[in-house]
């Protein structure tokens, strides 16, 4: 598991209110301290028990798309259910839930250990295991990157995630390495133990952690329609789209060296268990350097250049993995292919973090969790039947030649950059007039909202702007949006949307960002008075 997972103009933020670069500011904070040094004790388990579980699975089969499947039943759980997670985050109290999640999956590593223990295991098995614990860490994966937000504050986001991946990359270096030093002295089994045994200081660290509650007085959104609005939103938040375009491209190609590295290791530079896993300890250790730098190089470039750059680095590595025949040339394939995957990992996260506002984090970043395991689930399995058909080197090649073939195609969707948007919630809404009670099942909602532009020539910029307010609407939670001209009055307009219910409404108001404000005022030196609102609600005769 890695931790990741005031009134604005919608303008950037001045020189002082700017995002620190620091790779080390999150740490200033102390709770977050003690959350990221127990996530890294955890994760050289996690990277120790999957570098035994790549390592054993190629002890029990050479068949190279079976071992790409170990990458596949890996990343399919955060592709099949992290938008359930998601609503899971947004729904429940985070803390309590990366409880249970992290207990269950305590639980599972020490099952799988014993059976590891006593040779049980075979390549279903195995399958079957490493789905299942991939499962409950899918189940925690958006709540445990929403929950950044509450340990730091926004000034320093950027910096917490980066020191994340670095923590991630810092177990990654060290995890595989251990394990391929314990294999050989106590076996196969050893490292699947500390696995299990490793989880349980990030479980105490939840348990010490009082977050402040976040006070509503409004019901928990339902399940199946939180997860209708969480869709709505993606498909009306442009950043995202574009965040999710860009995931693609890199994930889809960067898979393969992960697919197919237990069978570089194994047969094309005939090494050990060690060897492997001191290939995955130096992706570790390029990906740590690259975080440490990452900062710099981002306030330098910029995102999009930084993505860009992240996947010719990959590019670089898939060619040296293709032709290496010596360790050392694997050796120096894997530094390269960490420092890119850090840059490209960390960018698109933080990318995905400035496209959301609170209410939504936890879905928001579940679809994102779903794009990039749904890429990388894909893309295993798609190179490891190319290395079947033809061999690991064209495999290796293949994939480099997309992923710079991807750079050109997805130029024009450009990332969201930090502090550009400003996502807090405005408070600007006033509360709707009503003159007797509404239950808060009660609905749908019809809002209506009277418009009367200043003259003819204001008519093309007011109905641009409208579509801009349209996507607030649906992202929102609106839906069956519409606008309407009046023919008896030239210049009136009438938008119109739907709400599914009273407190879905209600949820609207609570929603309104400060940047959406800065879009809806700019629409009032267009018209000739202040619009008119109107809240009409299904009555009984319509049910």
């Amino acid at each position: 598991m890695v931790v990741g997972v005031d009134k604005s103009t919608g303008t950037a933020p001045s020189k002082e209110e700017q995002p620190a670069t620091s790779p080390l500011a999150a740490f200033r904070y102390r709770t977050f301290t003690i959350v990221w040094i127990a996530t890294v004790v955890s994760n050289i388990g996690t990277w120790m028990y999957g570098a035994a579980a790549g390592w054993l699975m190629t002890s029990l089969t050479r068949d190279a798309l079976v071992v790409s499947l170990v990458q596949v039943a890996s990343n399919a759980p955060l592709f099949l259910f992290a938008l359930v997670a998601g609503v899971l985050s947004d729904t429940m109290d985070k803390r309590r839930l990366l409880i249970v999640g992290e207990s269950v999956t305590t639980i599972l590593s020490a099952v799988f250990a014993a059976m590891v223990w006593l040779n049980l295991v075979t390549p279903t098995s195995l399958l079957w295991f490493i789905f299942l614990i991939s499962l409950a860490g899918a189940l925690t994966s958006p709540a445990w990157q929403a929950v950044v937000p509450s340990l730091v504050p926004k000034k320093v986001l950027s910096s917490a995630i980066s020191a994340n991946s670095a923590g991630f990359n810092i177990s990654r270096a060290i995890g595989p390495a251990l394990a391929g030093a314990t294999i050989g002295p106590f076996g196969i089994a050893m490292p699947f133990v500390i696995n299990a045994v490793s989880n349980l200081g990030v479980i105490g660290a939840l348990v010490g952690w009082r977050p402040k509650a976040e006070a509503s007085t409004l019901a928990p959104e339902r399940f199946t329609s939180a997860i209708g609005i969480g869709l709505r939103y993606a498909a009306n938040n442009p950043g995202l789209r574009r965040t999710f375009a860009r995931t693609i491209a890199f994930f889809t190609f960067a898979s393969a060296y992960w697919a197919l590295l237990p069978l570089v290791a194994r047969t094309r530079i005939s090494g050990g268990a060690e060897i492997y896993g001191i290939l995955l300890g130096a992706i570790g250790l390029g990906a740590v350097g690259g975080a440490l730098l990452m900062p710099h190089w981002k306030m330098r470039i910029g995102s999009d250049r930084l993505v860009a750059i992240a996947s010719a680095g990959t590019a670089v590595a898939l060619v040296l993995f293709g032709v290496a025949r010596e360790p050392f040339l694997a050796l120096i394939a894997s530094i390269v292919a960490g420092v890119s995957w850090i840059a490209g990992v960390a960018t698109l996260n933080v990318s995905a973090q400035e496209a959301l506002p609170n209410w939504v984090r936890g879905r928001g970043l579940a679809m994102y969790i779903t794009v990039m395991f749904g890429s990388m689930t894909i893309g295993s399995a798609i190179w490891g039947q190319l290395a079947s058909i033809t061999s690991l080197s064209w495999a290796h090649f293949a994939a480099a030649a997309g992923i710079v073939l991807a750079i050109p195609l997805t130029w024009r969707w450009k990332l969201p950059t930090d502090g550009a948007l400003d996502l807090t919630p405005s408070m600007q809404w006033p509360a709707p007039v009503i003159s007797h009670a509404i239950a808060g099942s009660d609905g749908p909602v019809l809002v209506t909202v009277e418009y009367h532009i200043a003259d003819e020539s204001k008519r093309h910029p007011f109905l641009t702007a409208l579509i801009q307010l349209r996507q607030e609407r649906l992202r929102d939670g609106a839906y069956a949006w519409g606008v309407f001209e009046d023919t008896a009055q030239q210049g009136c307009f009438l938008e119109t949307f739907f709400v599914s219910s009273w407190t879905e409404h209600l949820r609207q108001h609570d929603r309104d960002t400060n940047y959406d404000v800065v879009l809806q005022l700019q629409m009032y030196p267009l018209l000739r008075e202040e619009p008119t609102i109107t809240h009409l609600i299904a009555s009984d005769y319509n049910a």
